[in-house]
């Protein structure tokens, strides 16, 4: 028993690897033998020698160390080659822990985009649940769909191009997460796909649009709307001169819940 958990730690060939230096930062790479790293500190790394090593030992670079991690969601999704915005782990976390989604759960996301929260959603339902993620473009997909597979996380998604209005493919899901201009005219949409007792995010940046979702969701009988704005503010931990950081991920998307009750008492 204790080898094989030693294994599990040891990067095997195409593992993801993290490489991180002490001035903070990082390179998100894959264990390839025929690939080398051009880094900010000398010669590039020859990736084949990752292989053997474990996450969390240190290596040797040409000017200094470096330390070899097993990436995080949060990596994954802050690494991701994107061509439009993404969803910040801050709104993902929360997102995730609204839903109730976990392992099994099958959630519907209208807009994929460049993949961020779709990688968010399928590290949860994974292995036994499925994210069914819409969209209009499929040169958005192809971004997203190198992002998951970067991820390792491929198996436990389904793309569909998708225009607005068209029903879903899928009937009873556990969750659907939109991230669309105009919610509002997906509401009924949503509710026709949603199980009983299934809940709803929607994600959009300016009031007057989580607004209209809201009253949108209201008028398709949905209960337990509420809406809400994330701040994450890092904190400068050090001895004796500890304070918050300049910076901070201020505004990103308003989030809007709701959950999609029985259509009348029985």
């Amino acid at each position: 028993m204790e080898s094989s958990v030693v294994l599990k730690n040891v990067i095997q060939e195409g593992d993801p690897v993290l490489i991180w230096f002490g001035d903070e930062v990082t390179y998100l790479v894959e264990a390839n033998p025929a690939q080398k790293l051009g880094i900010h500190r000398g010669r590039p790394i020859e990736l084949k020698h990752l292989i053997g090593k474990s996450y969390g030992e240190w290596i040797e670079v040409a000017n200094g160390k470096a330390l070899l991690l097993e990436p995080t969601v949060e990596d994954f999704v802050m690494k991701a080659r994107r061509e439009s915005g993404i969803i910040y782990p801050k709104d993902a976390a929360m997102i995730l822990m609204k839903l109730g989604i976990r392992s099994g759960s099958r959630v519907i996301e209208i807009g994929t985009g460049s993949g961020a929260l779709t990688l968010a959603l399928t590290s949860q339902v994974a292995p036994s649940g499925k994210v069914y993620t819409y969209d209009r473009r499929e040169d958005f997909q192809k971004i997203a769909e190198s992002n998951l597979k970067r991820a390792k996380l491929l198996p436990y998604v389904e793309f569909h191009l998708r225009q607005e209005h068209e029903p879903f493919l899928e009937q009873e899901v556990d969750a659907v997460v939109s991230d669309v201009p105009e919610p509002w005219h997906e509401a009924e949409t949503i509710r026709t796909s949603l199980k009983t007792g299934g809940r709803v995010a929607s994600l959009n940046p300016t009031y007057n649009q989580i607004e209209k979702a809201a009253e949108a969701f209201e008028r398709a009988g949905f209960v337990q709307i509420e809406a809400m704005e994330i701040f994450v503010r890092g904190i400068l931990a050090r001895s004796g001169k500890t304070r918050p950081e300049q910076r901070m991920v201020g505004h990103t998307e308003f989030l809007l819940f709701a959950l999609k009750p029985a259509s009348q008492v029985v």
